[in-house]
């Protein structure tokens, strides 16, 4: 398979898609049933990866939950205004173990899936839930151990953290999975890693999941993290991820981790092996109109941006269309997907959805598709496509407001280059106003400049003078364009 630095990742909300493809087909669709055009649709776009959200087997307790709980009802009826019970099928991080769901077609068809997308240079990607599992998982009867447990004391003075479960003959007081900052997940149990048979059970079902795809997105990873889960459950922990992540790179090699992190835990994840993380504050900061914020984010070194994974939406985030107005959407999605990494997109996002379906549910409203937004997208990838963009060196760039000579506090840009003397620029202009600037830059350009993206159609002039670039965008406008010296 070929292997690029900066990779594109499909995220599909499996169970969503399959309910879609079986009311056209009459009947219940599996894994099989996924048809060669999307596939041959998604390498054409230039998809490096899909990662098929939700396809690991899950149980009747996190069912009752979904169906009972009343604030996901709430929600359920707000993105389904015909919403019907049947709709809800349980998250699908609340597992019962890693084979795949029956529903699906199971492990085969899942590996005829596989071996489809490998014909196309098409690499798979799962999830793995290192920090709970559902309620009736198996290993609740056979070794409860394995998870946290409290005392009656506990579910009387914290019930939204604690629940009361028959285990082995005894009723036992288990703790909900949850994170420090929130209550539990009432849907799952946490595991106890200052267990070492924990440990050692849940490298072997890393080890599982791993033989059935070529990477894995690792839910929420730092809270495994020995300091994170000492001071959640206030006991010290065993390392997890260092010798687990080892055992399955020995075992599949090229194997990649990708990991869900927060609170500024990127590095330490990466310390322990992972190959990508999640880029939430560049998120954050794009979304909130923080474009000095994000100026200093990406001053990184590029060797480390290479290991984020830049996104504007995905499952977890409301859809990027109800959160950025058009035009804020398309600089948003420039000053993103043009960074060094993994280039995350989501089901839905390049046909501009705008209601974000909860991971409770196995059914979305049918929404029209945005063909403006859906254009721009098309633009997009093909941009990202060119091998400058996949496999050439990156740098933020400096650029001066062109009346005042100082920083300018509304643009940013970027550079590529390539050997043979290939080059590219990126400018954004990340605010309701227009902007002038000259953007510096680290080589003579000279020639002819050939724009690959344009956003704000012909308000936006780009002039190379030199090595600098002299531009005057409007409002959220964005200019990229690539050189051969």
């Amino acid at each position: 398979m070929t292997d690029s630095r900066n990779p594109l990742l499909y995220q599909l909300n499996t169970r969503v898609y399959l309910r879609e493809l079986s009311t056209h087909l009459g009947r219940a669709a599996t894994l099989d049933d996924v048809p060669d055009e999307l596939l041959d649709w998604l390498a054409a776009q230039g998809f490096d990866w899909l990662y098929l959200l939700g396809v690991w087997q899950t149980g009747l307790a996190a069912l009752h939950m979904s169906l009972t709980h009343p604030g996901l009802n709430e929600e359920y009826r707000h993105s389904l205004p015909d919403f019907r019970t049947e709709d809800v099928c349980g998250s699908c991080f609340a597992i019962t173990g890693y084979s795949v769901h029956n529903a699906l077609g199971g492990a085969e068809a899942l590996q005829r899936l596989r071996r489809r997308l490998a014909q196309r240079n098409i690499r798979l990607m799962l999830d793995f839930i290192s920090n709970h599992t559902a309620p009736d998982h198996p290993w609740v009867q056979t070794h409860p151990e394995y998870y946290i447990q409290g005392h009656p004391l506990d579910l009387e003075s914290q019930p939204l953290n604690y629940t009361q479960i028959e285990s082995r003959g005894r009723s036992r007081v288990f703790a909900y999975g949850r994170d420090p900052y929130f209550p539990g997940w009432a849907d799952t149990l946490q595991l106890d890693y200052s267990n070492p048979q924990t440990v050692a059970a849940m490298q072997t079902e890393l080890l599982r999941a791993a033989a059935h795809c070529d990477g894995l997105r690792c839910d929420m990873a730092m809270l495994v993290l020995p300091d994170v889960f000492e001071r959640t459950w206030g006991r010290p922990a065993h390392p997890f991820w260092p010798a687990a992540i080892r055992q399955v790179k020995a075992a599949f090699p090229g194997f990649v981790f990708m990991a869900e992190v927060y609170w500024d835990l990127e590095a330490a994840l990466l310390d322990v092996g992972f190959d990508y993380t999640y880029d939430k504050r560049l998120y954050d900061y794009l979304r909130d109109g923080q474009v000095q914020a994000a100026r200093t984010h990406l001053r990184a070194e590029p060797a480390y941006l290479e290991h984020m994974v830049h996104f504007l939406e995905n499952h977890d985030e409301q859809r990027a269309a109800s959160v950025f107005t058009p035009e804020m959407h398309r600089a948003a999605a420039v000053a993103t997907f043009f960074v060094p990494g993994m280039r995350f997109f989501h089901q839905g996002q390049l046909e501009g959805r705008k209601v974000r379906i909860s991971v409770h549910l196995q059914r979305g409203p049918h929404e029209p598709v945005d063909p403006e937004l859906n254009a721009f997208y098309q633009e997009l990838l093909a941009a990202l496509r060119q091998p400058i963009f996949t496999a050439g060196a990156w740098q933020l760039l400096k650029s001066v407001d062109a009346a005042t000579g100082l920083p300018h506090p509304a643009l940013l840009a970027y550079g590529w280059s390539r050997s043979g003397g290939e080059q590219a620029v990126v400018v954004v202009n990340y605010t309701p106003q227009p902007s002038r600037g000259l953007v510096q830059l680290p080589w003579r350009a000279s020639g002819t400049w050939l724009p690959t993206v344009t956003v704000g159609g012909p308000a936006v002039t780009a002039l190379p003078v030199g090595n600098q670039l002299e531009v005057d965008l409007p409002p959220w406008g964005a200019w990229v364009a690539a050189h051969t010296a």
